[in-house]
């Protein structure tokens, strides 16, 4: 474990795994292409004086307290100094191809799990060089080159681990967790460190006196399924460091759509509502830009206990408005889910049954404008 090795040495890689993660990436965009807003706390998203949220705050900006999905209003009041901007997600996508091209360049098992964000296979690599400390390093150097942008890389034997490395030494970082490593690096790792693990359910953790994940192992499997039932098998894998996902390359997508993972589980019906009108507007966005349309809207929701579900409704035509995924979406997350009743830890909207076409009409519409419904 650490950003300093040159070679992967010690036992066999079971999977050479790399995570990578672009640095504040919207803000870090405009001030590459902006020389002005360098130094400077940069905020992208909404309307700091309407009902605009936080989409990507600098590190310039993050000692203030602003963080993602904050109301910008919110973030204004931590830092009035700030300067506010719109998010400009035709640049960014063409960034983030930039960066999945060098990807490309050492595996084709690339899973992108957002526009700044992807996992990488690398067990074994187009190059041949094997080391996958050394190929992460080379793709940083490659990303700073291209795109005078930094990424955080981490490296590790799967997924889970990997991504909790990639966040370990930001900005501009490399973490390694070896495979002789995990057990170390496992044992006094805090739980809410576990991508899924909330404030309710590390609050749940807390009470029965489980804090890191050496606590979560020693209270066993069964234990935990006894009181969280599958997640009790979901927690007790990740503490021992085990998963077995596989990385997916990117093919023909079925479903365009986006989501979100709260900080805190969220149980205010209006609060959920205006950040669907957000979604719903970036998915339509993200169609139009594709070229690519679909009558069947899905609506994802995680409640606070891990349990998930999706709804859907196909439609007689393509939507021609992101009103109309909105006013959809809205109808499923009211009329068949527990908003308002029982807290939600992650909300998406997208639409599947995805061709290729031409791109639905575009009208006005501010992207990361929100304002409450109904």
């Amino acid at each position: 474990m650490g950003s300093a090795q040159a070679k992967s040495k010690g036992p066999a890689w079971p999977r050479k795994i790399i995570h990578l993660d672009m640095d504040a990436f919207f803000a870090a965009v405009e001030q590459r292409d902006h020389p002005e807003y360098r130094g400077k706390p940069v905020v992208v998203g909404g309307d700091p004086d309407g009902r605009g949220v936080v989409s990507t705050a600098s590190y310039e900006a993050r000692p203030f307290g602003i963080r993602s999905a904050m109301p910008a209003a919110q973030a204004k009041r931590l830092c009035p100094q700030a300067i506010f901007l719109k998010p400009r997600f035709d640049v960014y996508q063409i960034v983030s191809h930039e960066i999945r091209g060098i990807f490309k360049h050492y595996t084709d098992l690339v899973e992108p799990a957002s526009l700044d964000e992807a996992y990488l296979d690398v067990t074994t690599d187009k190059l041949g060089i094997g080391d996958p400390v050394m190929i992460a390093t080379l793709i940083k150097q490659n990303i700073r080159a291209v795109t005078k942008l930094t990424a955080s890389a981490g490296v590790a034997p799967n997924m889970f681990l990997a991504k909790i490395a990639s966040e370990m030494q930001k900005p501009d970082g490399l973490t390694v967790i070896a495979p002789e490593h995990i057990e170390t690096f496992l044992k006094n790792l805090d739980v809410r460190k576990i991508p899924g693990v909330g404030p309710v359910t590390e609050k749940e953790l807390h009470a029965r006196g489980i804090r890191i994940c050496d606590d979560l192992a020693a209270a066993g499997e069964a234990r935990l399924r006894k009181w969280f039932g599958k997640t009790g098998s979901f927690l007790y894998q990740r503490a021992c460091g085990v998963d077995t996902r596989e990385v997916e390359p990117e093919g023909i997508p079925k479903q365009y759509s986006t989501e979100e993972t709260f900080a805190q589980d969220i149980r205010d019906r209006n609060w959920l509502e205006a950040r669907l009108r957000v979604y719903a507007q970036e998915v339509f966005e993200g169609l139009m830009r594709r070229g690519q349309q679909g009558r069947t809207v899905v609506l994802k929701v995680k409640y606070f206990d891990f349990e998930q579900i999706t709804r859907s409704k196909t439609l007689a035509q393509t939507p021609d408005h992101w009103e109309v995924l909105y006013q959809v979406g809205l109808d499923l997350l009211r009329r068949k889910t527990l908003a308002g009743q029982k807290a939600i830890r992650l909300l998406g909207i997208g639409v599947s049954g995805l061709g290729e076409g031409p791109p639905p009409r575009s009208r006005q519409g501010d992207l990361f404008e929100v304002s409450n419904s109904g």
